[in-house]
């Protein structure tokens, strides 16, 4: 059976890799926002508020990617075709 010494050092280790962890998604959040933010730059929503923006992005997130795409009546059929390039 282990010693409490041992399941206290084991708490600190978890406690420890939580925070690195947490550290870790915050970095690859702000990556991720960089990501985003140089495909939507240069299409026009740059010029939305941050408030609409948001709103338009839950209602999309919402449908699907397919199902926006229908109803703004853009074509599914060649994707490649209607995406916009990625810097």
């Amino acid at each position: 059976m282990p010693s409490k010494r041992s399941a206290v050092a084991a708490l600190q280790k978890l406690e420890a890799d939580r925070l690195a962890l947490d550290q870790r998604q915050k970095e690859l959040e702000q990556q991720a926002a960089l990501e985003l933010g140089s495909v939507i730059l240069g299409t026009g929503l740059e010029t939305f508020s941050k408030k609409g923006l948001a709103r338009l992005a839950v209602e999309l997130a919402k449908l699907g990617e397919d199902e926006a795409l229908k109803r703004l009546g853009a074509s599914t059929s060649s994707p490649s075709s209607q995406e916009v390039p990625v810097k």
